[in-house]
Order: C-alpha cells, then sequence, then structure tokens
C-alpha cells in the first residue's frame, strides 16, 4: 500500500481513497434526490405500494441516511486528507447504514416491497462501508494517516 521508498501512500492509496469519496458523493446525491423530488414525480414512477413504503419511513430512518451519506464523505476527504479521524467517522456511517437498513428491512420489511432485487444496492453498500472501515484502519496502521 506504502511507497516503500519514500513511505508515501502509493496509488493504491489514493485510487481507493478516490472511489471512496465518490462512491459516498453519490451516495449524498441519491440523498438530496430522495428527500426533493416531489410527491407527484415519486407517484408517476413508483407503484402505490412503494409510495406508502417511502411516505412512511420514520424521521430517525431519514436521520440515519442522511448521517451515513455525509459522514461517508467527510470520512473520504479525511481520508484523502490522510488523517486518522477518517476510521471513527466511518463507523458513524456505518452504524447509520445499519440502522437505516434496521428500519427498512427489519421494522418495515421493506423485501415484500421491493423484491430481492432491493436488497441489492444495500448490499453493496454493507460491502463498501467493510472495505472504508479495513482499508482505513490498515493505513493507519501503515503509518499513512495522522
Amino acid at each position: 500500500m506504502a511507497d516503500s521508498q519514500n513511505g508515501k501512500p502509493g496509488t493504491l492509496f489514493w485510487a481507493l481513497s478516490g472511489f471512496f469519496l465518490v462512491f459516498n458523493f453519490i451516495g449524498l446525491m441519491i440523498y438530496y434526490s430522495v428527500v426533493t423530488t416531489p410527491p407527484e414525480v415519486i407517484a408517476e414512477s413508483l407503484s402505490p405500494a412503494k409510495q406508502a413504503f417511502l411516505a412512511a419511513e420514520p424521521v430517525w430512518a431519514t436521520a440515519a441516511y442522511a448521517t451515513a451519506v455525509t459522514a461517508g464523505v467527510i470520512a473520504s476527504v479525511l481520508l484523502l486528507l490522510r488523517k486518522a479521524w477518517a476510521f471513527p467517522v466511518y463507523v458513524v456511517s456505518f452504524v447509520a447504514v445499519l440502522v437505516q437498513d434496521l428500519d427498512s428491512f427489519v421494522l418495515r420489511n421493506g423485501l415484500e416491497v421491493w423484491g430481492t432485487s432491493g436488497l441489492y444496492l444495500p448490499a453493496v453498500v454493507i460491502i463498501v462501508c467493510v472495505t472504508e472501515l479495513w482499508y482505513t484502519r490498515k493505513a493507519k496502521a501503515e503509518g499513512l494517516l495522522s
């Protein structure tokens, strides 16, 4: 991960850090789109069951979504700046993702509304979150973060 000649981060560090930032920023844009889309547009594009599911989302789940994507972007910027604070901020993001998924898939059984295809994106998000945590911890252990 580090360039052995000068102790600076190698290409993999910058590529993954950049990927994490882009991934989280896309999540932030999707969040913004979800919370600002007018109900008329939602009515035109989603079934009544999916509309009802979205309308019934509790405020705390929406807050978890906002926290997850915002913390993810902040942590990614911190990682690019080589700051050790990236790790605890990624932890906040991951916990918020789990809280949001708890609402969607456990408390409100979103699987019935969205079907199994509704699991793909949450699964990818969890995989990326775990990778962010693992990689940031590894970078810290290798002395790449201060």
